[in-house]
């Protein structure tokens, strides 16, 4: 698999989130988060694709690299949590966590599938879509995991 693009939008220990804003091309502060609710890993969006939510794909990127809002960086993917999304409004929508590591990570440059990962990882990333989407007022559904090599197919970029 090749390296794809991914851009910071909400880097990891923060305890607010950013988003990235087509029409002005600015990062803007979306919201701050509960008090002691950081972001675990960073957290993005893969650009140039569209998820059933209507937003680029989301990407949560394990590594050891300190980064920035706005930080690009080529990644592998090395799998997804699947999950559904229940909005306010009670619809429910497919959105899932893509999961990569740069390709520069020394730490974690033997990880190449979801599989690798401690499990303690993967939990604390599900733990923390349920706790931060629940104070929105929203439900985040882990359903499964997937390998690299599907979640990698799942990827469509628009042109």
């Amino acid at each position: 698999m090749k390296p794809i693009t991914v851009i910071i939008e909400s880097p990891k220990g923060q305890g607010h989130k950013y988003d990235f804003e087509p029409e002005t091309k600015f990062f803007k502060l979306k919201k701050v988060l509960p008090a002691g609710l950081v972001f675990p890993f960073d957290f993005g969006f893969i650009p140039n694709t569209k998820g059933e939510d209507g937003d680029p794909l989301d990407v949560v990127v394990i590594s050891e690299i300190p980064t920035f809002p706005g930080c690009s960086m080529d990644c592998r993917i090395i799998g997804s949590i699947k999950a559904n999304q229940t909005e306010e409004n009670g619809e429910t929508v497919r959105n899932d966590r893509f999961l990569a590591v740069p390709e520069v990570s020394q730490l974690f440059k033997e990880v190449d599938d979801v599989e690798h990962l401690p499990e303690g990882i993967i939990n604390q990333v599900e733990n923390f879509f349920k706790n931060y989407n629940e104070q929105a007022g929203k439900k985040f559904e882990p359903l499964g995991r997937i390998k690299a090599q599907e979640a990698f197919d799942m990827i469509e970029f628009e042109d």
